[in-house]
């Protein structure tokens, strides 16, 4: 009985979540921690999923949008950041890129995250193929309110809310892909390269948009200069991950355009005059992983 339940199940979430057990079940997990958590995740999506099973539905990519706003983040910076993601979904040459694939389509889902458990989704997964299937995604991403506002910056936490969301949505991708915005070092929650170490481990890919700027956040903390490396050390990882850098919060329309194309495309990018960053994992962990949690300490003594 037990294993016609699981050949019931679509293999794009039985595969899914065996590595997620995989992952998880070799170990005692602290609470709390993120593979605790999706060893939780995993085991709930394996039996719910055996009640309504259906064929996933076939797509070139599956994609999600972390956005940072956070407390370094205020009203402007992440209008600017939403008026991008709009401005890049809907731009043709994005849905080229998305035409281009086998299938023609492909799975988005957005959402914004500060401080560790607080994440919010503004647009459920939603199938992008089409001028008009752009247009209803940018729609909905415009007239969704900012009701999240955070103190601190927990890029793991983001990275951690994600992943179930491959987990039990209803499609099937070659490729599954992060895509993290941000102004800052993870600061809150667990260590980022855990947290990024264990998406890898299950053939997810992060990509990176660093903003770099050096304008202190609302309580002072200043930003640090060689965000893009932070990133390319401790955010990024997975098979062909790469980072786009955004020099400031006006440039972020312009970056996420490139990264939206190469991302969706999955190619290397052409020679331009426009700076695209692409790098690969680093095999070796790097000491400056922990670098948001220590000028947090250092900076209020907490």
């Amino acid at each position: 009985m037990w294993l016609s339940t699981i050949a019931d199940v679509p293999r794009s979430i039985a595969s899914r979540t065996w590595m997620a057990l995989a992952v998880a079940a070799p170990r005692s997990p602290r609470p709390n921690s993120p593979r605790r958590l999706l060893l939780a995740i995993a085991a709930f999506a394996l039996v719910s999923c055996t009640a309504t099973a259906k064929a996933a539905e076939q797509v070139d990519l599956e994609l999600v949008l972390a956005v940072d706003v956070s407390g370094s983040i205020d009203g402007q910076e992440a209008r600017l950041q939403r008026d991008g993601y709009i401005a890049a979904i809907t731009d043709d040459r994005v849905l080229a890129a998305i035409r281009s694939g086998r299938l023609g389509r492909i799975a988005v889902i957005y959402f914004e995250w500060g401080s560790t458990g607080q994440q919010r989704v503004l647009v459920p997964w939603t199938v992008v193929s089409s001028e008009s299937s752009a247009a209803a995604f940018a729609s909905a991403l415009a007239v969704a309110p900012r009701t999240l506002v955070a103190d601190r910056t927990s890029i793991s936490g983001a990275i951690t809310f994600t992943l179930p969301m491959f987990a039990t949505n209803d499609f099937e991708a070659p490729r599954q892909v992060i895509d993290i915005s941000g102004d800052g070092p993870n600061n809150s929650g667990d260590r980022v390269d855990a947290a990024r170490n264990l998406a890898v481990s299950m053939g997810i890919t992060i990509n990176g948009l660093p903003v770099v700027n050096d304008r202190p956040n609302r309580f002072g903390l200043p930003g640090i200069p060689d965000l893009d490396a932070y990133y390319e050390a401790c955010v990024i990882g997975g098979p062909g991950s790469f980072l786009v850098v955004a020099e400031d919060f006006e440039d972020f329309a312009g970056a996420i355009l490139r990264k939206f194309i190469l991302e969706i495309a999955a190619a290397p990018p052409p020679k331009q005059s426009a700076p695209v960053h692409l790098h690969t994992i680093s095999e070796t962990e790097s000491a400056i992983c922990g670098v948001g949690e220590r000028r947090f300490k250092e900076y209020f003594g907490k």
